[in-house]
């Protein structure tokens, strides 16, 4: 059965999580794992002119893009949020979107030069409806780079997740995990002509590690 996704009622979640994790005083920063100093840097992007980041959460990443001369535009689904990154962020000339990022990508008739996810909308979104769209919206020979938790053993596809505990508020939404080989053939299905997800391991041994998973036009 295939997950029943209700923008409205996520939009009230991720409202809910801005204001939980906004920092005002919060500083530019661009890492793809959990884990600070860990992993790869803005160099998986290539030397993008344009990038675009989906599911933007806090706009740090973006930010730092931006004081690098990148134009970037981030979109995300929670208003709260994009106003809160506008105001905090206008300095460095990111652009700043709220949307739905189906409806984003359906509508936009831009190209960029990289496409990136930090544990943001490609963990949310289907991706067969997803990875489509995003292949669209490339420039020839641009990137598509995103990352997220991997896989817990023998749970793949759309897995229901609530807000915080399991009290009060019926708050939820879906991510999706699958094996890295199988990122690599939905991509690839999608028209992607390369695809290569791994699972960079975590720091210390025995914590969770980091899917990464990168793609070219």
């Amino acid at each position: 059965m295939p997950a029943l996704h209700d923008i409205a009622a996520e939009t009230e979640l991720w409202d809910a999580y801005a204001q939980s994790v906004f920092e005002a005083d919060a500083e530019p920063v661009f890492h793809w794992t959990q884990y600070a100093g860990h992993g790869p840097g803005t160099e998986l992007l290539g030397d993008p002119d344009t990038a675009l980041e989906i599911g933007c959460g806090t706009g740090r990443a973006l930010a730092c893009l931006a004081r690098q001369g990148v134009k970037g535009t981030g979109v995300d689904l929670s208003p709260v949020m994009v106003g809160k990154i506008t105001e905090r962020w206008a300095e460095t000339g990111a652009q700043f979107v709220h949307s739905e990022v189906l409806d984003f990508l359906r509508e936009n008739k831009h190209t960029y030069d990289a496409v990136y996810s930090i544990f943001g909308a490609v963990w949310f979104t289907p991706p067969h409806l997803l990875f489509p769209l995003v292949a669209e919206r490339l420039a020839p020979g641009g990137r598509f780079v995103f990352s997220q938790p991997p896989a817990i053993p023998g749970a793949y596809g759309p897995q229901g997740m609530y807000k915080g505990g399991f009290a009060g508020k019926a708050m939820f939404t879906y991510r999706y995990s699958y094996k890295p080989q199988v990122w690599e053939r939905l991509l690839l299905r999608a028209g992607f002509r390369r695809a290569e997800a791994r699972v960079l391991d975590a720091p210390e041994p025995g914590h969770i590690g980091t899917l990464l998973v990168r793609a070219h036009a």
